[in-house]
């Protein structure tokens, strides 16, 4: 029998650090490996959109 999902419920915290001089941020590359690249926000949610879309497809398809 298959198993429906009809709630799911995402939590995240986000927490904003001050930025600027003696806020204790490294300048970009300053021993950081490409993993921790500045985050873009728009590309976030840009995915966030396309992902939630291509479910809203395939439920369709049913």
């Amino acid at each position: 029998m298959p198993v429906e999902i009809k709630e799911l419920i995402i939590r995240a915290n986000v927490e904003r650090r001050p930025v600027g001089p003696g806020a204790g941020e490294r300048e970009p590359g300053e021993g950081r490996g490409p993993a921790a690249a500045p985050i873009n926000t728009d590309d976030i949610v840009r995915e966030c959109v396309r992902q939630v879309m291509k479910i809203l497809e395939r439920r369709g398809e049913r």
